[in-house]
């Protein structure tokens, strides 16, 4: 069985070329995921609803297998009566 990944999934990325990347999948499609390997945090308040630049690297699906599962930071159980929304303001999205 192959592995699939998902969002929060740490792992492991040794390609063809040995070469070596370890970080956070940040995003899952049916092609592609990006793995996150950097985050710092933004120098201005340009966009002040994003705080962070993240550095990502992208492994296409015919790259899986040469994924490691390392670990995960999702809850096992998600108890959407605790689900809290991020408050915004609809000046907050122009």
């Amino acid at each position: 069985m192959s592995y699939h990944p998902k969002v929060d999934d740490y792992v492991k990325w040794t390609d063809s070329l040995g070469k070596v990347t370890e970080g956070w999948v940040y995003f899952v499609d049916s092609t592609y995921i990006t793995i996150e390997v950097g985050v710092k945090d933004k120098p201005d308040d340009l966009v002040h609803f994003h705080k962070k630049t993240h550095c990502c690297v992208l492994c296409f699906s015919q790259n899986w297998h040469e994924l490691e599962y390392i670990k995960h930071r999702r809850k096992e159980e998600k108890n959407f009566s605790e689900y809290k929304s991020q408050q915004y303001r609809d000046s907050d999205l122009y």
